[in-house]
């Protein structure tokens, strides 16, 4: 785990929408009024920082080029923004020795089958945010309140061409679920096999609403689980007493969000450093499986793949149909990219894990990055297997 600091580790600061910005008018963005008033933003973040933050988050959530309204801002926006707001942050941090790392928050663009936005260019957006993030110093990232498989995965892989520690937090509703039908598990699967450092859950939820959602991946996270509870409209004492029962359960990873005060972090500060142990082994976690969209697919050491599928417009119905063989994965024969594009919209149809095969390294990378989910590569074919292996990893992929 590339996290050189002591744990639990309570990461957070004030978000940009935290701020009152109604004078700000309608040109801009809850981020570059911020960064128009950066001695405020000093001040709040001093006084949480009093209160005991041990990772300070830089306010930089929609400092990339899909701003919310779904305008487009500019890279030099983008530069000044992120750059101004982490050098406001490391200089309310300096006298209390706290790393500061930068949140980044949700492209709100979905790929198909859920929305038309090419995955290309949400991962071109990021890696321009992350840039501007690593020359500026951020310490870690906070890729917070995802709300798909594809977004995340473009921002962990955008930002896993810096070297800093990348926490994930996703928001699902009160049925466990993101926008795109997804849910925590795929998404510990798939993320934690690309190497981030911590998988949770952010949002409205108060903390006892995410224990039970957090519990429940627990036995199969091979990466501590993090979570950035809301305090809604819970008192700073009735806050921690919740926490804690995170932290108790293994999730050494905690912030604040949505009507935060600095008592809240005081009397979670307080609570934290009280002796416990975490219950969690991450080291014998049950994690080989693969995962699509929608579900986790656990694994035994003998795969049975199916005959090869070719696509095409009977993909849809072609996977479906497979629940009915005694099967453990589906195989699909990739000959093209637009063979890739087509399994890319028709990947959460299935109900067994993706097998891939080609003979073209260029669609097997093809095929890693644009089918959402942890995928399986056939092994048997005429790719040599040091470069099917180098691929594989960089996307978390299983290779049988």
């Amino acid at each position: 785990m590339n996290v050189p600091w002591r744990l639990p580790f309570l990461l957070g600061g004030p978000a940009a929408e935290d701020f009152h910005i109604s004078s700000a008018g309608d040109d801009l963005s809850a981020e570059q009024w911020l960064l128009q008033n950066g001695e405020l933003l000093r001040q709040k973040q001093e006084e949480w920082l009093s209160a005991g933050i041990g990772g300070l988050c830089a306010p930089t959530a929609f400092s990339h080029v899909f701003l919310p309204d779904h305008r487009e801002a500019s890279q030099e926006q983008v530069r000044l923004l992120n750059t101004g707001l982490l050098e406001i942050s490391k200089a309310a941090a300096q006298r209390f020795g706290v790393p500061v790392g930068a949140r980044i928050g949700s492209s709100e663009l979905f790929v198909p089958p859920y929305g038309q936005a090419d995955f290309d260019d949400i991962f071109n957006g990021y890696r321009d945010q992350v840039r501007v993030l690593e020359q500026s110093g951020a310490d870690f990232v906070l890729i917070e309140n995802q709300t798909s498989m594809a977004d995340m995965r473009a921002a962990v892989l955008a930002s896993r061409t810096s070297d800093f520690p990348v926490f994930v937090t996703l928001t699902v509703d009160e049925s466990g679920k993101t926008l795109t039908g997804g849910s925590l598990l795929p998404a510990v699967i798939t993320l934690q096999a690309m190497g981030v450092e911590a998988i949770g859950l952010g949002g409205s939820m108060t903390p006892l609403e995410m224990l039970p959602l957090l519990k429940e991946v627990m036995p199969h996270a091979s990466v501590p689980l993090c979570a950035i509870p809301s305090a809604n409209d819970l008192t700073p004492d009735a806050f921690a007493l919740q926490a804690m029962a995170l932290l108790h359960a293994g999730v050494p990873f905690l912030g604040i969000g949505g009507d935060q005060t600095a008592e809240h972090w005081r009397k979670l500060n307080q609570c934290a450093q009280k002796p416990f142990t975490f219950e969690s082994d991450y080291e014998d976690a049950d994690n080989y499986a693969a995962a699509t969209e929608n579900e986790a697919f656990f694994l035994g050491s003998d795969i049975t793949l199916s005959e090869p599928i070719e696509c095409s417009i009977a993909l849809e119905e072609d996977l479906i149909d497979l629940d009915d063989e005694q099967v453990s994965a589906a195989l699909i024969e990739l000959n093209t990219l637009d063979d890739v594009m087509l399994l890319s919209q028709f990947a959460s149809f299935s109900r067994l894990p993706l097998a891939v095969h080609t003979d073209n390294r260029n669609i097997l990378e093809a095929a890693l990055r644009y089918v959402q989910g942890r995928l399986i590569v056939d092994s048997n074919c005429q790719i040599e297997l040091e470069l099917i292996e180098r691929t594989a990893s960089k996307y978390g992929a299983i290779v049988y």
